[in-house]
């Protein structure tokens, strides 16, 4: 039977052949790194993706809004947004976008002091009882909204940008303008 005094110095010059080996502590490291690593490139990438769509949404609000703004809708008699949606909105939707979920409200103001945007979120939950299609005529005050309702992903860890339930983030675009005379 091997003395104490051996047994307890082969322990600690095995303790410390164990502390001068560095083999692995590159992958402990990387692996106790690596989840928070990426979840906040995930969320970096989730951010550039939404802000993207959200500009996209813009423009696409901006030429919808060119056919308002010059009588062509008023021309074609749509008779409501869903039909607006459908011949002036949806053509101009790249893939990011479904089509079924893009709401549309267009107003019309007497004076520009008169427009009142509100907001279309209550209790967390997108409320479109509120949304009218109204493009006026020659010289109205007009203002278009367009609504989408952006699925989140990366919403733990405390990075949680989503204003409606279900991880959802309520994409707005506006544009307020003054008809032409046509």
């Amino acid at each position: 039977m091997p003395s104490p005094s051996a047994s307890q110095a082969s322990a600690t010059s095995t303790f410390r052949r164990f502390r001068r080996n560095r083999r692995g502590s590159a992958a402990v490291e990387f692996a106790l790194v690596a989840p928070v690593f990426f979840v906040l490139l995930f969320a970096i990438i989730e951010t550039a993706i939404m802000f993207f769509a959200s500009q996209v949404l813009e423009t696409i609000t901006q030429s919808a809004s060119r056919q308002i703004l010059t009588g062509q809708a008023q021309s074609a008699n749509y008779p409501d947004a869903t039909h607006f949606r459908t011949s002036v909105v949806c053509p101009a939707i790249p893939a990011i976008f479904n089509c079924n979920n893009i709401y549309v409200d267009v107003k019309n103001y007497p004076a520009f002091t008169n427009v009142v945007i509100n907001s279309q979120i209550v209790a967390g939950s997108f409320d479109s009882s509120t949304l009218s299609y109204n493009p006026g005529g020659p010289g109205d005050i007009i203002v278009v909204r367009l609504f989408y309702q952006w699925q989140l992903f990366v919403t733990g860890l405390g990075y949680n940008i989503s204003n409606l339930n279900g991880s959802q983030r309520l994409l707005v675009a506006t544009s307020a303008f003054r008809n032409e005379p046509y």
